[in-house]
């Protein structure tokens, strides 16, 4: 209940009769003395003059040398009954219960208690002294089964306002609880400027946060959640800076309890779902699945989803949890990695959500299986997960508990590292100890005190920043912390008045390096307007999440390869997707058709831009037999507006430096397995840069210095994830930079066979040249 507004007295008779004003002790000294003589009066007027100077250097101070302070403090209050029980006609500010209850609290706090307010009324509006400013809008609101929207003041028309504090009550019907379904969410990317919180009661009470939104959400991946009672919060504060479109919400009631909650599962298998899924579940939720399979078999639950994680959450689960075989499951694990088996053929699986935070939950199956051999002609994990024989001992975590990489006797084609790993011989030597006791890493390069050129030269760390090109590549004068007037090679970065720095990878990195400032030009690129989703261990993108990725159709065929987007006119892509066969001309114009800002093949909605191509130019040195300069350009027949689906990949200097073992992604609609079908949702894997040498001797000698390696981190990824032509995305401080296109490899994504893609600093001149990008 909230306390409401300070109480003021009006009149004497206010005044508690208890309180009484104590006599002074010696009424003469309350008696009025003679005025002071002419001492007195000399020094009043020093101290009047002292006073008036003091009051004139803190006006000056304050007016002139202060500085310009802004407080913010939101005030918020609440008076919580303990002896009362709740009931439901409280709800109703006319009934007799409400106001016999009112009665007695007035009695007891002497505060008018006033009915909720109409839908919607402005509480107060206030402009304080001090640089102290707020905005306050109370909109207290009755849910019914007609669906009702909340949003931000002005949208979708304009931003919402600057240092303002909005809340929304929310009330249903007894025995419905409410949904809030946000369809469009775009604020500030810090929740400390500006955000928007949900609470599971009438008044902001942190114990009861369901969550807190900032950024930007992609519509379609809406956020939908369920109050656990017939109340709830949604406030909005935001700060004096970067006002953003705002949100926009529905609300609707749904009847208690009709979403499914635990019950009895029986047969050989089946699904079940935490309450709301692939939604947030309700907070202050219990729910408890029994599940029965034929007698003789035992039963195996695998987790396809996982998501419970929150504030405060420990390894010991005492928040949100899931129960099961008497062990208890929190916070985000990798998909499929967790499985239980019973005994029995009886299991029981507890969900329990307290009253804070809320997540999306899981998303479970469950088998019969027999208890003696429970992964036929397959290897059983510790965690109970059944993989391939031919998986076991063969560098990849395919349990995701390790189970399968202990033990081993490895290959000639993997690294037998000293703890007993198998670890794929591509990753020797690449700057990361894969092994975990550093095998993979050793005799690859400088003894202690020195430091590896890019040459691969050694040379001692007192050699490093002094001046001197000591590895003849002048690799040891990089980020040497100096200005631009340093001697030019072709590993400094060149800004566009000739000069150099020794900064590496100074473009688009939000500091101005170059003293012309061209290394910030052009820097409306590689980067995604959404809020990224989890999808732990996922293989989908989100939508939005690559917007420059493109699909490149043959007419009347479909997907063939894939292409970058880096301006309104310009792709890029592969010169093997543009060589003509026998009976297509691949490289006509033509025969293409572009389509920029799909997510899902055969579903041209309305963030898709479909283009035809003007021309193609594919690289005068491309050599068919060993896919050297494999690298095209397509320009569209008409520009493109960029959009929250539709944006450039930033293209890396010439200089810009890729450091073997970082982490890159890789996206297409490629095969799900090598010899399958295409995938109809855009893919995305992680994989990472490989030493050139290592993969060119893994390879065959087949490399050239035109060409970039990089192979798979994590095991499991059995899928082809990527096409010809289409983008390797590193990413670099907030961007995303092209640094290769999918070129060639042995199969798909294929086990210790790396893929191979044109590096594209090798090309930044060709580029420029022919596109002005």
């Amino acid at each position: 209940m909230d306390s409401g507004l300070r109480y003021t007295p009006n009149s004497d008779k206010d005044w508690d009769t208890s309180v009484q004003f104590l006599p002074a002790s010696d009424n003469k000294k309350l008696e009025k003395k003679k005025g002071p003589g002419k001492i007195g009066a000399v020094i009043g007027v020093v101290i009047f003059a002292a006073v008036i100077a003091l009051m004139t250097g803190l006006l000056v101070w304050h007016f002139h040398f202060r500085k310009d302070v802004r407080i913010k403090k939101m005030y918020s209050g609440s008076m919580r009954i303990t002896n009362q029980v709740f009931e439901n006609a409280y709800e109703n500010a006319n009934s007799s219960e409400f106001k016999a209850l009112a009665k007695q609290v007035t009695a007891q706090v002497r505060l008018p208690l006033r009915p909720p307010l109409p839908c919607p009324q402005k509480l107060s509006s206030c402009h304080l002294h001090l640089h102290l400013s707020c905005v306050f809008f109370c909109h207290s609101c009755s849910v019914t089964n007609q669906i009702d929207e909340i949003q931000s003041p002005g949208f979708p028309n304009s931003p919402y306002p600057p240092n303002t504090f909005i809340q929304w009550q929310l009330r249903a019907d007894p025995s419905y609880v409410i949904k809030l379904e946000f369809d469009t969410v775009n604020l500030e990317e810090d929740c400390k400027n500006d955000f928007v919180k949900i609470y599971d009661s009438l008044v902001a009470i942190e114990s009861r946060v369901m969550d807190e939104i900032c950024g930007y959400y992609s519509p379609s991946e809406p956020l939908t959640f369920l109050s656990s009672g017939n109340v709830m919060l949604v406030t909005m504060a935001t700060n004096d800076k970067k006002n953003y479109p705002g949100f926009r919400a529905k609300v609707s009631q749904v009847r208690k309890g009709s979403t499914s909650c635990g019950g009895q599962l029986t047969g050989e298998k089946g699904t079940f779902s935490s309450p709301n899924f692939p939604n947030y579940y309700p907070p202050r939720t219990s729910c408890q699945w029994s599940i029965e399979v034929p007698k003789g078999k035992a039963v195996k639950v695998t987790f396809n989803k996982f998501l419970m994680s929150e504030p405060g959450q420990g390894k010991d689960c005492r928040k949100d949890y899931v129960e099961i075989n008497g062990k208890k499951l929190c916070g985000d694990q990798p998909v499929g990695t967790v499985t239980e088996t019973s005994d029995t053929n009886k299991m029981s699986v507890v969900f329990f959500s307290d009253a804070s935070y809320v997540d999306k939950g899981f998303d479970a199956s469950f088998e019969a299986i027999d208890v003696k051999d429970p992964c036929p002609k397959q290897f059983q994990c510790n965690n109970q997960r059944c993989i391939k024989l031919d998986l076991k001992c063969d560098g990849w975590n395919d349990c995701g508990d390790m189970s399968d990489e202990i033990n081993c006797k490895c290959s000639a084609e993997s690294i037998n590292c000293k703890n007993g790993l198998c670890k794929p011989v591509f990753w020797k030597c690449d700057g990361i100890n894969d092994c975990g006791d550093g095998t993979d890493e050793l005799n690859c390069g400088c003894k202690a005190g020195q430091v590896a050129c890019k040459n691969n030269k050694c040379v001692s760390e007192k050699n490093r920043c002094d001046g001197r090109d000591d590895c003849g590549d002048g690799s040891d004068e990089l980020n040497c912390d100096r200005g631009s007037d340093i001697s030019c090679t072709d590993l400094t970065y060149r800004c566009k008045n000739n000069k150099c720095i020794s900064k590496v990878n100074p473009e688009c990195d939000g500091t101005q390096d170059c003293d012309d400032g061209s290394d910030e030009e052009n820097c409306d690129c590689g980067r995604s307007m959404f809020k990224t989703s989890r999808i732990v261990g996922g293989q989908d993108a989100e939508e939005g999440e690559f917007p420059w990725q493109v699909s490149l159709h043959v007419k009347s065929y479909g997907h063939v390869c894939g292409a970058s987007i880096i301006s309104p006119n310009w792709l890029v892509t592969a010169a093997h997707c543009v060589q003509d066969d026998g009976r297509t001309r691949y490289s006509q114009p033509g025969t293409w058709e572009a389509y920029l800002g799909l997510h899902t093949q055969r579903n041209v909605n309305s963030a898709v831009v479909k283009r035809n191509l003007k021309q193609i130019i594919p690289h005068p040195n491309y050599n068919a037999y060993t896919f050297d300069n494999d690298i095209a350009l397509m320009e569209l027949e008409s520009p493109v507006s960029y959009s929250d689906y539709i944006r450039p990949i930033c293209l890396p200097a010439s200089q810009h430096d890729f450091p073997v073992g970082n982490t890159v992604w890789i996206t297409g609609w490629g095969a799900t397995r090598e010899g399958g079908f295409a995938a109809s949702v855009l893919q995305k894997a992680q994989v990472r840069i490989i030493n050139h040498s290592v993969c060119n001797n893994l390879m065959g000698g087949q490399l050239t210095s035109r060409m970039l390696c990089a192979g798979v981190l994590t095991g499991g990824v059995d899928a082809c994830q990527g096409d010809s032509g289409g983008p390797l995305s590193s990413p670099s401080s907030t961007r995303m930079f092209l640094a290769g296109v999918v070129s060639w490899g042995d199969g798909c994504a294929r086990r210790n066979k790396p893929g191979i893609y044109t590096a594209v600093t090798k090309f930044r001149g060709w580029i420029k040249e022919k596109t002005g990008v």
